[in-house]
């Protein structure tokens, strides 16, 4: 059977639901698409190798290589999709609707597009004239825990030269992302009747005085840490949900609030949580045993590649754009701990990510195929000067 072409291949990409969620009733697993690629890509004659993602509802990342030798290119994206609104989109989300010069459907963008790019790229390119080995890696569960590019760093023995991290960035080299973490703080209170407030402790008053500490973190950060390659220059602190009490006349016994932290390149977890902790501790001092805050989610590391790098140059220079840096946060830094010069880098918007009627330009096709064909040619087919 003919492999199929761009729009045959995205419409199948599309078609085959692997949605990532914290929501057991939303979280799908994503072994049909993973099959799908190794398919293709067996056919065109790479070793396919495929490996269950531990501690996941049913994920897995596949591997795919063609050629020997070491060093190499590494084409890497992830396989899952956000879950969504059916209510606000205009077309079956499953179902590719090509209109009005954009291809429509979830993923598309974000970022199965990018592995239909790879294959068409892949089809052009003579297996017998590579030098260096050409690497496929589709992971899972990026839009939730990063499970899979964690658990390909810390398992895989590849060390390509390069790699490109296929997230919409509008064909901009991106050099440059905050990290992300998540916490939950929580505060016991005493529940009692409303009538007597001494004889209770309110949670929620606490988590109003935790609150105000919050808000003067947010002030330190924005006071003493800069980096101005973002257009959000400082770190950031979101208070995203709360929740306690059950009812008006009970005093308040437990409060939960959610927070995230978005770190700049070269500020670490520790340093983080360390300031959360002193931001804090005079409250769990007046406190004792009330107050405490967990991690939600494994933390995302922040992420840069120098901008001095071949890699950076090269990219700059096909792509015709300068280098940035973005708020959000990728699996870059999981695979830059291959030791590869890494940028993230492909085709469609992040302004389309996550909404209602994603879509993908018909005008990025021809950029992005001569973009991944010179990449192919320079790193895999001639060696590196």
């Amino acid at each position: 059977m003919p492999l199929p072409n761009f729009s045959e291949s995205l419409f199948q990409l599309i078609a085959s639901p692997s949605i990532s969620s914290t929501q057991e009733s939303w979280d799908q697993g994503n072994r049909d698409i993973i099959d799908l690629l190794a398919t293709w890509f067996s056919e065109l004659g790479f070793s396919i190798s495929i490996h269950p993602v531990p501690d996941t509802r049913n994920k897995f990342n596949l591997l795919a290589k063609l050629g020997s030798g070491e060093g190499g290119l590494l084409l890497a994206g992830h396989s899952d999709t956000v879950p969504f609104d059916e209510n606000r989109w205009q077309s079956d989300p499953l179902k590719v609707l090509n209109q009005d010069d954009k291809f429509f459907g979830l993923g598309t963008c974000d970022m199965k597009g990018f592995f239909a790019f790879i294959l068409q790229a892949v089809k052009q390119l003579d297996a017998k004239k590579l030098t260096k080995p050409l690497y496929i890696l589709a992971t899972a569960d990026e839009e939730t825990t990063m499970a899979g590019a964690r658990f390909f760093a810390n398992s895989q023995d590849i060390k390509p030269d390069v790699a490109i991290i296929g997230e919409p960035t509008g064909l901009v080299p991106v050099i440059m992302h905050k990290g992300h973490m998540s916490h939950r703080i929580k505060v016991k209170g005493q529940s009692g009747h409303s009538s007597k407030p001494s004889l209770g402790v309110n949670a929620i008053e606490i988590m109003y005085q935790v609150i105000g500490q919050l808000i003067a973190l947010k002030e330190k950060f924005a006071e003493n840490f800069h980096n101005n390659a973002f257009d959000v220059a400082g770190p950031t602190l979101n208070l995203g949900a709360i929740k306690g009490g059950d009812n008006a006349n009970r005093i308040c016994g437990h409060c939960e609030l959610d927070l995230d932290m978005r770190s700049l390149p070269g500020m670490t977890d520790a340093e983080l949580i360390q300031l959360l902790a002193e931001a804090i501790a005079p409250l769990a001092e007046k406190y004792p045993d009330r107050i405490s805050f967990d991690e939600l989610h494994p933390s995302s590391p922040s992420f840069e590649q120098q901008a001095s790098s071949p890699l950076v140059t090269l990219a700059e220079e096909i792509s015709g754009h300068s280098c940035c840096a973005v708020n959000y946060a990728t699996e870059a830094p999981f695979i830059q701990q291959l030791g590869c010069q890494t940028i993230v880098l492909g085709p469609g918007s992040i302004n389309q990510a996550h909404q209602p009627n994603e879509f993908l330009a018909h005008s990025e096709i021809s950029q992005t195929n001569r973009i991944l064909t010179t990449l192919i040619e320079k790193y895999c087919l001639s060696p590196l000067r």
